[in-house]
């Protein structure tokens, strides 16, 4: 009986110091020593657009960041960092620290072809990025001056650039404007040229100024301009009618289908920021396209909101990835 008594004591005395142990072992774990997430944010928050100031997307960006920063209560600064298509500031953007203070306005195709550019010699791709969410789709348009006599419609200019060299505008090479020209050219056998600047207050003196004869942009850059009568817009490249140029035919409606273009524009940080950091912008992002005032601005500057969350604004991105891998013969690679 007493030796049974005392090998019952001793299996409970084993089995509270395995159990002590194992308390101790998880107390020591790096998951029980995991400190609480700092509050984010504290301070300013740097956002990046990678194009020159006055355009479309740097407009846009300032419009949505002057919501952003009144629900995140801390100051944000748009830095313009044009050059190299975008990607002057996306490298610099994935050298910065992965903190949530750094993040850029992402704009395609550029983001895409940049890294997609045999010439490059670029590693990064999409997964170098922690996406955010997407704002604005702003979809492709031609436009030409009020007092052009070459060309007065689209059918007119199609047959004119067939024979003759016509320069169009765009802003960056393997930029959407660029590779609009680029379809032209190949399914209607046009002779567009394009030329290379470094954003959209750029195109619109090149074209009013009549150093470029056509202006191939987006609905946002030339809406206000066709409101003021400065331009005469010809066609959207999109397969139905802009709601901001609702008096302006689609390429398809004239007769010329194939050739759509346009130019998604989001929000991203370096990769490996923490997931509740990204949260946290996306949700603000997201609250800022639903503010009565934002949409009204943005209506006014001529930019279609299109909200996307990370999952919806990556799927986006690997479709206009597959779209590029189709027309790699237009861009020679």
């Amino acid at each position: 009986m007493r030796k049974m008594l005392g090998r019952f004591l001793l299996v409970s005395l084993m089995v509270a110091l395995a159990a002590s142990l194992a308390a101790c072992g998880k107390a020591d774990s790096p998951a029980a020593k995991e400190k609480p997430k700092e509050k984010y944010p504290t301070r300013a928050i740097t956002v990046f657009v990678n194009y020159g100031a006055g355009g479309s997307s740097d407009l846009g960006t300032r419009a949505l960041m002057a919501v952003v920063e009144k629900d995140l209560g801390v100051p944000i600064n748009v830095i313009n960092k044009p050059g190299a298509g975008g990607w002057v500031g996306w490298a610099e953007l994935l050298k910065s620290k992965p903190d949530g203070y750094t993040i850029s306005l992402i704009n395609t195709p550029n983001l895409i072809t940049g890294y997609m550019d045999p010439k490059s010699n670029r590693k990064e791709s999409i997964d170098s990025f922690a996406l955010i969410a997407n704002h604005v789709t702003d979809p492709g348009a031609i436009a030409i001056r009020k007092d052009e006599t070459r060309f007065t419609n689209m059918k007119e200019l199609i047959e004119y650039a067939k024979t003759h060299v016509v320069t169009t505008t765009s802003t960056g090479i393997t930029g959407d404007d660029h590779i609009a020209a680029l379809k032209f050219n190949k399914k209607y056998g046009t002779k567009f040229e394009a030329v290379h600047n470094r954003g959209a207050n750029e195109t619109i003196t090149a074209v009013l100024g009549g150093h470029v004869d056509v202006m191939v942009a987006n609905v946002g850059d030339v809406t206000t301009l066709h409101k003021n009568k400065e331009v005469k817009v010809l066609a959207v490249m999109d397969d139905k009618r802009s709601p901001l140029l609702n008096d302006i035919p689609t390429l398809k409606e004239l007769g010329f289908d194939g050739v759509v273009s346009w130019s998604a524009r989001g929000f991203a940080a370096p990769k490996g920021t923490d997931p509740a950091i990204i949260a946290v912008l996306t949700a603000a992002i997201e609250k800022a396209t639903k503010n009565p005032e934002h949409r009204k601005k943005m209506d006014e500057m001529g930019l279609q909101l299109d909200y996307q969350n990370p999952e919806g604004l990556y799927k986006s991105l690997k479709r206009e990835e597959q779209g590029i891998v189709d027309i790699k013969d237009l861009l020679g690679w």
